[in-house]
């Protein structure tokens, strides 16, 4: 029995009827789960927080990898449903949470502490909590040390863009995708600010039940390590990122502008702040990778 007809069973036996508001559409090619697992990279050590996980395919294969799984599972009649299928398979190290993951604390006991303790998610995430999910986990003390997510397709791009152009890379018989150059943004730099983000693999929609209206992606982030200059040089975080929101303000409008609006100084000064940073005074947010914004905040914190 394929993936298909066991969730169709599942979903009849137990009256489930997926929800779109809910992001209920369910992975149905087995070969796509095992690239997931198999770009978090896990341990037998290791402590693995996996997100939305449903009638329990993914968490089954975590299970076997991971020293411990945390799965957490909105839908009450998912959740009971995952607790049941993982005591017939005899599984004893996955702990399921019947809560939101937005409102979870991410903290002992439930997490790990960072150092001593890593975890990692590994999560088919509903599309329309993913920038708000991002924030939490990569703004947070105790960080993971990686992610596996599928995400929708044009979001994994938009977190993998480049300011410039940069080759797709060949990894024996795979093509991994940096995402469009030139087309950076205040998600791009706010993810690339704490993490390397690439594109593992597109995930067809063709492989969801019920097909959603998009295809996929899984992107594996990784997040900088303590001893990154990023973690532990001193950035001010919040002027930092004060900076890229006033950049990205208008998309059409060219840096200076932005900026010296946002900091309600002249349009010159702004322009000579940039040049004395070493760009081009006509140049566009979307064009400045989170280095150049770093060099950019040393001439306006």
């Amino acid at each position: 029995m394929d993936l298909l007809e066991q969730t169709k069973k599942l979903c009849k036996l137990y009256h489930i009827i997926p929800a779109r508001s809910k992001g209920q559409n369910f992975l149905i090619k087995e070969e796509i789960y095992d690239e997931m697992v198999a770009a978090a990279d896990l341990k037998p050590d290791e402590t693995v927080l996996e997100v939305g996980s449903g009638l329990g395919f993914l968490t089954a294969k975590l299970a076997a990898c991971a020293g411990r799984v945390i799965a957490v599972e909105l839908d009450d009649k998912l959740a009971g449903v995952l607790k049941t299928g993982l005591i017939a398979k005899k599984v004893k190290n996955v702990e399921v949470v019947n809560e939101n993951v937005l409102d979870i604390k991410i903290q002992p006991p439930l997490f790990p502490p960072y150092q001593g303790g890593h975890y990692k998610i590994v999560a088919n995430l509903p599309y329309n909590i993913t920038s708000i999910f991002l924030r939490k986990f990569l703004e947070a003390e105790t960080k993971p040390e990686l992610m596996a997510l599928m995400l929708q397709k044009e979001v994994a791009e938009r977190i993998t863009a480049s300011p410039r152009e940069i080759p797709t890379i060949s990894r024996g018989a795979k093509r991994i995708s940096r995402g469009k150059p030139g087309k950076m943004s205040l998600l791009a730099v706010s993810v690339q600010f704490y993490a390397n983000a690439e594109i593992i693999k597109f995930v067809s929609k063709e492989f969801f039940w019920p097909k959603p209206e998009v295809d996929s992606a899984i992107v594996r982030i990784k997040l900088n390590p303590p001893s990154s200059p990023f973690v532990k040089g001193g950035i001010k975080e919040k002027e930092f990122f004060q900076l890229v929101k006033f950049g990205f303000s208008a998309k059409r409008k060219m840096l200076k502008n932005n900026l010296a609006a946002g900091f309600k100084i002249d349009q010159g000064e702004a322009g000579s702040r940039i040049i004395k940073a070493g760009f081009n005074g006509k140049i566009r947010a979307q064009e400045l990778s989170v280095d150049d914004w770093l060099k950019l905040f040393t001439v306006f914190q």
